[in-house]
C-alpha cells in the first residue's frame, strides 16, 4: 500500500494504492472514486473491536457515525480517491508505534486498519475549549489521513506552545495541554475575539490549520437568504 497526497492548492485529497489482500478505512463520505475490484462496506468498527457505542462516540466527537472499509477483491492493484467535505489541505502521517496521534473533531479523514481509532473524552476541557467534546485517539502502525481547513504546518513543540483551539489538527499524546484564555483576562480574551486556547506542553509534534471552519461559518451565516419553511 502507498498513498499519494494530490495537493490542488485549497482542494487536497489522497489517492489509496492497494495490492491485492489489502484494505483501508475512511470517514464515511470521503470517497469520491474507486476501482471497479474495489468492495465498500460500512462499518461501525475501525478494527475488530467497537461496534455502535464506538459510533455514537464518534459522533461526539464530530466524526461520522460510520466508516467506510475498501477492500480489494481480486488479484490486480486498485485505487481508492479521498477527499474531505471542507477545501484545505490533506496530510500523511505515518504513525510508527512510538506515540499515538490525538486527532481533533472533523479532522480525520483515512486509515490504515491495523491502527486503532478510539474516542478520547475531554470532560470540563472540553466544555470550555468551545470545541466537540472529545478527540479521537489514534494508535498503532501505518498510515493516517488528517485533513483541515486551508493550509496544513506541522509545529514542533519544545517546551510549551498556545494554539487557538479551532485550529488544532492533530497532536502526538506526548503533549500535554490546558484550556486557558488567549488574554490577561478572560474579558480581554473574548473582546479580541480570541476567546479560548490549548496550551501545550512537552514534546512532541502537533498539526494546525491556517483557518477556522467554526468563525469562517460564522461570518458565511449571516450572508445567506433566509431560508422558506
Amino acid at each position: 500500500m502507498h498513498i499519494d497526497i494530490q495537493d490542488n492548492g485549497a482542494f487536497g485529497s489522497a489517492l489509496v494504492h492497494l495490492g491485492p489482500g489489502e484494505e483501508f478505512v475512511s470517514e464515511a463520505g470521503a470517497m469520491f472514486r474507486a476501482s471497479d475490484n474495489v468492495d465498500i462496506d460500512v462499518t461501525t468498527r475501525s478494527r475488530s473491536s467497537g461496534g455502535i457505542m464506538s459510533g455514537i462516540k464518534r459522533m461526539i466527537a464530530g466524526e461520522n457515525f460510520f466508516f467506510s472499509r475498501y477492500s480489494v477483491v481480486d488479484d490486480r492493484d486498485a485505487e481508492v480517491g479521498l477527499a474531505p467535505n471542507l477545501q484545505g489541505q490533506v496530510k500523511l502521517i505515518e504513525c510508527d508505534g512510538k506515540a499515538s496521534w490525538v486527532c481533533a473533531g472533523g479532522s480525520y479523514l483515512g486509515s490504515g486498519v491495523d491502527l486503532n481509532i478510539d474516542t478520547q473524552f475531554q470532560g470540563l476541557r472540553g466544555v470550555l475549549s468551545g470545541e466537540s467534546l472529545s478527540f479521537l485517539n489514534v494508535e498503532g502502525v501505518g498510515p493516517l489521513l488528517v485533513n483541515a481547513f486551508g493550509t496544513i504546518t506541522e509545529l514542533e513543540v519544545q517546551g510549551g506552545l498556545t494554539i487557538d483551539t479551532g485550529h488544532v489538527v492533530a497532536f502526538e499524546d506526548t503533549l500535554e495541554y490546558s484550556v486557558g484564555k488567549a488574554g490577561g483576562s478572560w474579558v480581554s480574551s473574548f473582546l479580541t475575539s480570541e476567546g479560548i486556547v490549548l496550551h501545550f506542553s512537552g514534546y512532541g509534534r502537533v498539526y494546525v490549520q491556517s483557518h477556522n471552519p467554526d468563525e469562517f461559518g460564522s461570518t458565511l451565516g449571516p450572508m445567506l437568504p433566509e431560508r422558506n419553511s
